[in-house]
């Protein structure tokens, strides 16, 4: 790979005997980074909840947000797979080091803003174009009719005016959602604030698979193994890449309610292929 930068192509096969030092690396609460047969593993050792665990890649770290790398047209080309089948059901997974376990916590690549603060405080509204993965308790319910877990396509487009002119009706909505029940009403509002796209994906993450997403300046494509799963409009950025897995979860539903948390692993991991970013 050559200087980061948005007319160079990034193409990393992983083929050094460490994580090239274009890469931001992060480790906490354990995770590691390790390469090897041409592949990258995030790994997560396992654990009592309580304590954050992480291992991640990005390019963006140390970056003011107007500086991050990438804006569109590019693709992006990910071969990966994970040590567990994602979770099936909204019920709590069984431990990821017990047989028969579920990817516990959240994973994923691509693109986003990083819209927190170093303390973990959201300072910006999200914006993000990525596969992204999350196990319950997870139930962060951005979309109508769509689980707010899962193995995901998703465009997350909060960073915008349309945001703010939806806060106060999303607010006054949730809270007739949770004083009466109903949120389908709160559930739209909730997508219109997140400027929020995504499908559920049903690829074994257990198995190879190739991932694809075109970011253009009017929407974002998604393929799994060459068949597109969604277009949507997207963020025009800048956004920064990320892949990573960790032990946490989120619950941010139409009723308003809000919870964040870590889990208790096993051992787990996501192995990466290649990543390739392709200006267009």
């Amino acid at each position: 790979m050559g200087d980061w930068g948005t007319d160079l192509p990034i193409d990393d096969n992983f083929d050094a005997a460490t994580v090239d030092p274009h890469w931001t690396r992060t480790c906490l609460g354990g995770g590691s980074l390790v390469c090897g047969d041409s592949v990258l593993r995030l790994a997560l050792p396992g654990g009592e909840s309580g304590q954050y665990a992480n291992a991640q890649i990005d390019d963006y770290d140390h970056r003011p947000r107007a500086r991050f790398p990438w804006r569109p047209p590019l693709r992006l080309d990910v071969r990966a797979r994970t040590s567990h089948p994602r979770n099936m059901s909204p019920a709590p997974a069984i431990a990821s080091g017990a047989a028969g376990g579920a990817l516990l916590g959240t994973a994923g690549f691509g693109f986003w803003n990083y819209p927190f603060s170093p303390t973990g405080s959201v300072l910006t509204l999200p914006d993000a174009v990525w596969f992204f993965y999350a196990s319950p308790p997870s139930n962060m319910a951005l979309v109508p009719g769509v689980a707010g877990w899962g193995w995901k396509a998703q465009v997350i487009h909060a960073h915008r005016w349309g945001a703010v002119a939806a806060a106060v009706p999303t607010a006054v909505a949730a809270s007739w959602a949770l004083l009466g029940g109903r949120e389908t009403a709160a559930a739209r509002w909730v997508q219109r604030l997140a400027g929020a796209a995504e499908t559920q994906l049903t690829a074994d993450l257990t198995h190879w698979h190739n991932y694809r997403l075109e970011w253009q300046s009017n929407a974002a494509r998604f393929w799994v193994d060459e068949m597109l799963v969604l277009e949507a409009p997207a963020p025009v950025g800048p956004l920064g890449f990320v892949a990573w897995l960790d032990n946490q979860y989120a619950v941010a539903t139409p009723r308003g309610r809000f919870r964040f948390g870590t889990l208790a692993t096993g051992a787990q991991w996501l192995d990466l292929d290649h990543v390739r970013i392709t200006p267009l």
